[in-house]
């Protein structure tokens, strides 16, 4: 059983689970305990415990060379599927975990804190399911969401166009229903893991009326990658996050059966953007890791190394500086956590989902810059680690949504909760 490698595994690296598979289930499903606490449940602390565990032995040597590479880190991703540090909000009937998003937060900021481009493929599994997760019937889920438990398979959210990035409403990709299939045409860019994914979420305007809602004029599908007609791009070497693989996928008469329609016609945008609310929060516990780890690496070196006499740290520049960026990070992660811990209650997280990704996907950047000040010369220099910390913090600020467009959704449920 799946729970039994968790745990198995997890005895391996010098943890254990306490009790029965069935009892791990049962607790690791519960969300964060209610009232105001920032104590961490026994479970939640093992597996936090793990993650750090793994990115600091497994992820953080490996990093340096998947990211000259660009190479897509299978082996890294595989052990972390096997010790169940990935795909474990899969709900138990599929055959996953069911851990809340609180919980899932936890593990993502160990894991970016060794590196953002490992987690950020492990993370687009999560988008890619949630769409499944939250609206899929129950013959689409354990199809889909199972054969994830059953092997370390990758999947992608395959949205986003060439010409429609932030802006989803404007989506060409088109499907024509034609008997008991749809033939889908048109082109996705910026898919992560478009060439590694076993399936996709696809979006696609299925009512040609320009004058069709957003509401309504869209379809989601889940597509299997190996579908006739599917064409995949070549992967694409970005600024940062360099082992994360990132392409474009062409579509040309693709036919999906209706039976993979997730809800129904015209149902896509919604489920589309629903999705945001649960994944949002773990891309700022992603951009939080990230920031530790930039100001872990700086404060060792402000330790180490000495100019007129004495460490940098003890220069009163440096000190603020330091204290400056910690201020960030633990903002950073409260504004993470808070938002997890809404959507865990039930609750719609809109308004904290788009503060979190926001702040921490800004402070990430200004973190890993300002370590690299630190670091002054050595810094800008790609034999240390801080370099590469600031490349890739700045996706951050656009994936997922922009910085830009998190702050228009912020002001738009503020005015509105004002209003009321």
């Amino acid at each position: 059983m799946f729970f039994n490698k968790v745990i198995k595994a997890s005895v391996q690296t010098g943890l254990r689970f306490q009790g029965t598979s069935t009892q791990v289930a049962a607790r690791a499903a519960k969300a964060s305990p209610g009232g105001f606490s920032f104590e961490f449940t026994e479970q939640q602390k093992e597996f936090q415990q793990l993650a750090r565990k793994f990115a600091r032995e497994e992820i953080v040597p490996a990093a340096p060379l998947y990211d000259r590479s660009g190479e897509f880190p299978f082996p890294i991703i595989k052990k972390a599927w096997e010790l169940g540090l990935m795909n474990g909000h899969i709900p138990e009937d599929c055959g996953g975990m069911g851990l809340g998003i609180f919980d899932s937060c936890l593990i993502t900021e160990e894991l970016a804190y060794g590196c953002t481009g490992v987690q950020t493929a492990i993370e687009a599994n999560s988008l890619g399911q949630m769409p499944v997760i939250i609206a899929g019937n129950d013959a689409q889920r354990k199809k889909y969401l199972g054969r994830m438990t059953e092997e370390p398979l990758m999947c992608a959210y395959c949205v986003t166009e060439p010409g429609a990035g932030s802006d989803v409403a404007g989506i060409k990709t088109r499907a024509v229903k034609m008997g008991d299939e749809y033939v889908v045409n048109g082109q996705k860019m910026w898919i992560t893991n478009g060439g590694k994914a076993n399936w996709y979420f696809l979006l696609a305007r299925s009512d040609p009326d320009p004058k069709c809602p957003a509401s309504k004029a869209f379809t989601g599908f889940i597509l299997e990658a190996d579908t006739p007609g599917v064409q995949i791009g070549r992967k694409e070497m970005n600024m940062g996050q360099r082992c994360s693989d990132t392409r474009g996928i062409t579509f040309e008469d693709v036919r999906i059966p209706k039976e993979n329609v997730l809800v129904g016609e015209g149902a896509g945008f919604k489920i589309a953007m629903g999705a945001f609310d649960k994944t949002r929060p773990p891309v700022a516990a992603g951009a939080t890791g990230l920031a530790q780890r930039a100001l872990d690496e700086a404060t060792k070196y402000a330790l180490e190394r000495k100019t007129f006499g004495k460490f940098i740290a003890e220069h009163q520049a440096v000190a603020f500086l330091l204290a400056e960026m910690a201020m960030k990070v633990e903002l950073a992660r409260m504004g993470y956590q808070r938002s997890a811990w809404e959507v865990d209650q039930g609750r719609r997280n809109t308004y904290y989902a788009s503060i979190a990704k926001a702040f921490a996907g800004d402070i990430a950047n200004q973190v890993a810059s300002d370590a690299v000040q630190v670091f002054g010369g050595n810094g800008f220099n790609s034999e240390y680690p801080v370099e590469k910390l600031m490349r890739d913090a700045k996706i951050y600020q656009i994936y997922e949504g922009t910085a830009q467009i998190q702050r228009l959704i912020i002001s738009r449920e503020l005015l509105t909760r004002f209003k009321n």
